[in-house]
């Protein structure tokens, strides 16, 4: 579904992504792990659009997408939610889901979207309760719901989640990482996810990639990288008792 062949990004002189290759197919939950500065939210925003490659190619389904404005992607079925939500927090619950749909809109369409709101509600119950409430009012779990309905609004087949556990408490973060397994198993939807508690991610994920200093290093099933000693000591020994069960 996608690939990406030697990508490389640039901030200035600074070589932020160095030739990545990766591919995520249909299906599937891929989880991309790293620490702190090694290129995972650059090549995230580099995949949607956000930020421009320097060179490499980004396919999506059999297109070239490198490049591509961000709108153009998002039509394409192609979602982000970035890390830190960014959501609209003066506008209601209910206006951030349907900014999410805007490249959908239309009198014709009115319809669909509304069924698709009430799907969200159904997905996630809270946001129903809250919503007439001001976006920015919301606890932080109830924000990271509300950035993943609004990703959803758009009808993607590829859903790309940028740290979605952070800041939260371990039973907020255990709903969401089950809510991202039932898109996978009930909705058919192909996720990249980037995670700072890596055993978690890669107890959710089919298989996983390890990024350091703008490099992949390591690639695998998600069970080989966890069972993989360099990952376990590098990446995974500080989540062992933050570690969520799914």
């Amino acid at each position: 579904m996608l690939i990406l062949k030697n990508v490389e990004v640039f901030y200035g002189k600074i070589h932020a992504v160095k030739h990545v290759s990766l591919h995520v197919r249909k299906g599937e939950i891929v989880a991309l792990i790293g620490a702190n500065g090694a290129g995972k939210t650059t090549l995230l925003s580099t995949i949607s659009g956000l930020i421009r490659a320097g060179s490499g190619s980004i396919i999506y389904e059999g297109s070239e997408i490198t490049n591509r404005n961000p709108d153009a992607i998002v039509k394409m079925g192609i979602s982000h939610v970035p890390e830190g939500r960014h959501i609209f927090k003066t506008l209601t619950v209910e206006d951030n889901l349907l900014l999410g749909s805007y490249h959908r809109y239309s009198l014709k369409r009115s319809t669909l979207i509304k069924k698709d709101m009430e799907k969200m509600y159904s997905m996630f119950p809270i946001l129903e309760k809250r919503n007439k409430q001001l976006a920015g009012t919301l606890s932080g779990g109830e924000q990271q719901m509300l950035a993943i309905g609004r990703a959803l609004m758009a009808e993607p087949r590829l859903l790309i989640l940028d740290e979605p556990g952070t800041g939260l408490a371990p039973t907020i973060v255990k709903e969401i990482f089950s809510h991202i397994v039932q898109l996978r198993d009930n909705h058919e939807l192909t996720v990249l996810l980037v995670e700072q508690n890596a055993r978690s991610a890669l107890k959710i994920a089919d298989s996983g990639y390890v990024i350091e200093t703008g490099r992949i290093i390591v690639q695998g099933t998600a069970e080989e990288l966890l069972s993989n000693r360099d990952v376990q000591r590098a990446y995974l020994g500080r989540d062992v008792d933050a570690e969520v069960k799914i």
